[in-house]
């Protein structure tokens, strides 16, 4: 009894000493709780913009009732078509004779089932006020033939059309194009901040640096390493994501390949940093609730329009924004690599700058 106590003194002393174990320990926990709490306390409210064409005037009023929903008249369906390809629209509602013939872009499946539900009640609801209008002016002139004019009332078709997926598109298929970049971003640091942190603590690194070589040239040679392993690792998780997992990708899978290679090399620059600042891989572990798992809450699965203002900053200082929102574009817009330049050099910057800090954080092992 009195060895166990004894050992159990000593280990809570070492803990005890490690101000950083403790500190990520107590105020981790605390700091994901409260952006959970401002991540889940959004406006969880869809809105949603929808073109019309030939639709009554009636029916517009009825839909811009809808709560969430905004019906916008257009002249051709050509011009509503661009206004959906824009992304400035959510879907089209087109009237030819009694039918409807609906066009979704169903790059979000709640906006989908909002319009959906719209267009039906709005449908409903117009068709009681003008039923309920022709037969007061029929009763008031001919009040026998009230019944046979409720029967010949035909209710309309409405044909569905999506751009992107089907029906039976999901959540699950909005959020997998994000997915992807967060296990790319995940393991790719993960590894190579444990590999880099078993180079030093077993003295590889000492070692190297003992040499003329140049704290640059040996960032860009463990990058260069890492970077293949990245690259696999890459390509595995995107290609099983879309052929494995069956997701329909509207744009070319190279563009997509190129994102996540991009943002890999982020992941493997940022766990290289993290590695210089941990003594132990107890502590590079401690890191992953600090540096991944609030990215995950700002990368675009949770729209970011339904936060408030404030939140909303702390997704532009995290790479994974910046590669969920090119990745999505791509996925189910079918965007090229030229209408997501913005978030490309964003990631790019994000790299340059981890690697200027990698090169200077080499200077607390060797000072040249």
């Amino acid at each position: 009894m009195r060895r166990t106590l004894a050992i159990s003194k000593r280990v809570t002393l070492e803990l005890l000493r490690d101000k950083r174990t403790l500190m990520l320990m107590f105020l981790a926990p605390i700091l994901i709780l409260i952006l959970m709490k401002l991540v889940f306390s959004a406006n969880t409210s869809v809105d949603v913009k929808v073109a019309t064409v030939n639709v009554s005037d009636g029916l517009v009023q009825q839909i811009d009732k809808m709560k969430g929903v905004k019906a916008v008249k257009f002249d051709s369906k050509k011009s509503a078509e661009n206004s959906l390809k824009n992304q400035q629209v959510d879907g089209i509602i087109q009237s030819k004779k009694t039918d409807f013939y609906v066009t979704y872009a169903n790059t979000d499946p709640s906006k989908t089932a909002a319009t959906k539900a719209a267009l039906n009640s709005s449908i409903m609801v117009n068709n009681v006020t003008e039923l309920k209008r022709t037969l007061s002016k029929i009763q008031s002139q001919l009040p026998m033939q009230a019944s046979s004019s409720t029967t010949q009332h035909v209710k309309p078709k409405i044909h569905n059309d999506y751009v992107y997926g089907n029906s039976k598109t999901n959540f699950f298929d909005k959020m997998l194009p994000i997915l992807m970049g967060f296990f790319v971003f995940f393991f790719v640091f993960l590894i190579s901040g444990m590999a880099l942190l078993n180079e030093r603590t077993s003295g590889t690194l000492g070692r190297l640096l003992a040499t003329p070589v140049r704290r640059s040239e040996i960032v860009f040679g463990y990058m260069l390493s890492y970077g293949f392993l990245a690259i696999f690792q890459t390509l595995l998780i995107v290609l099983f994501t879309v052929y494995g997992l069956g997701v329909e990708v509207v744009g070319n899978i190279f563009n997509i390949v190129i994102v996540n290679v991009i943002l890999a090399f982020v992941a493997l620059a940022f766990g290289i940093l993290m590695s210089t600042f941990a003594k132990s891989e107890f502590q590079m572990m401690q890191f992953i609730p600090i540096i991944v798992i609030p990215q995950i809450f700002f990368s675009g699965i949770i729209p970011l329009d339904t936060m408030a203002h404030w939140v909303q900053v702390i997704a532009y200082i995290l790479p994974l924004k910046y590669s969920g929102e090119a990745t999505t574009a791509i996925v189910m817009n079918g965007e090229n690599l030229w209408s997501v330049m913005s978030p490309i050099l964003v990631l790019i910057l994000f790299l340059i700058v981890l690697t200027a800090l990698n090169i200077r954080g080499l200077r607390r092992y060797r000072k040249v």
